[in-house]
């Protein structure tokens, strides 16, 4: 029974994640789930509000293209439960790397677009005009409620992404990461179109145009980096932190513990980042003998346990360190 148990927990194929993790895990996707049905009520809104202004409709692309990093992450996360079968004998990690590749293609076309279209709005001069509605007798120039429209949906992106910046960073993840990098972005959104409105409204045709223009240079800028980040990570680049800012540490953390061993003259890994765990091919030259299998699965299991993405390890002893598959290491050095 505790194993059928053991199943249920939350996993990612066959590696079995850490309380921290799996707490994290949850947590991620209830917000995810928060974040859309946020988006859900914020799109309608704004729809039934864009009016002829350029950047009402920049910012309501903007919240359109926001429910893709969501939707992906919770599709890859449960594509990634899924156990290593025989034609998948790595897992299904990489789902976490095509969500992300889908999501920030996405991005980088939509930016590319909206900047062409505002670009032509500003260079043609065109005059957007605002109406206004009847309220009780009283006609209220709907660039007001555009403005505040705006401002009341500038705040919760910017709590929803610092609270999944800190989960991403438990989980690895970096779709998680990339929606909350956006998120936390969105208030600059929101104040650029309340601003392109207020700019109608005082006579100055031109800033709408302009904000317009931002908000599509804000949508490419997180197209294009997010693009990079996974079409590198996809082609098996160093493996690196969950917010591509630096190399992952394991590797070193793995090379000094082997390095350490009495048996052990010389070690070096290299890691695959597979999404959110990593797969390790580490090499190690023996002393002046063949370590027995004891020794090498008690290392094995040493260095899985510095972190729970390495689940994924081979050990694999060498009469010289590989230079031809460790870059960095001349071939044939011990």
């Amino acid at each position: 029974m505790s194993d059928q148990r053991a199943d249920t927990r939350p996993r990612f194929g066959h590696t079995q994640l850490p309380p921290e993790q799996q707490a994290a895990l949850r947590k991620a996707i209830r917000f995810e789930w928060i974040t859309i049905g946020f988006l859900a009520v914020s799109t309608a809104m704004i729809y039934l509000l864009l009016g002829n202004s350029q950047a009402m409709k920049a910012a309501w692309v903007e919240d359109v293209l926001s429910f893709l990093p969501p939707l992906s992450f919770l599709i890859a996360a449960r594509v990634i439960r899924k156990r290593p079968s025989e034609e998948h004998p790595y897992g299904f990690h990489r789902a976490v790397g095509a969500a992300h590749l889908v999501a920030s293609v996405a991005l980088l076309i939509m930016g590319a677009y909206l900047i062409v279209d505002s670009g032509i709005g500003l260079i043609s001069a065109e005059h957007p005009t605002i109406g206004g509605f009847d309220f009780f007798g009283q006609t209220i120039w709907l660039g007001w409620v555009m403005i505040v429209a705006m401002l009341l949906t500038a705040g919760p992106p910017v709590y929803l992404g610092h609270v999944k910046m800190k989960l991403a960073e438990t989980l690895h993840d970096k779709v998680l990461y990339a929606d909350a990098d956006m998120n936390k972005a969105d208030w600059q959104t929101a104040v650029a179109a309340a601003a392109g409105v207020a700019g109608i409204g005082i006579g100055w045709w031109w800033a709408d145009a302009v904000a317009a223009l931002i908000i599509s240079a804000s949508i490419l800028h997180d197209g294009i980096r997010n693009t990079r980040a996974a079409i590198t990570a996809l082609m098996d680049k160093r493996a690196r932190t969950y917010d591509d800012a630096h190399p992952h540490p394991l590797g070193e953390q793995i090379d000094s513990y082997l390095g350490s061993l009495p048996w052990v003259e010389a070690a070096k890994s290299r890691i695959r980042d597979e999404g959110h765990v990593f797969h390790v091919e580490s090499f190690v030259v023996p002393v002046d003998r063949m370590p027995t299998l004891d020794e090498l699965e008690t290392a094995r299991k040493a260095c899985i346990r510095l972190d729970w993405k390495a689940q994924d390890m081979v050990l694999i002893p060498v009469s010289t360190l590989p230079g031809e598959f460790l870059p960095g290491v001349p071939s044939g050095r011990n």
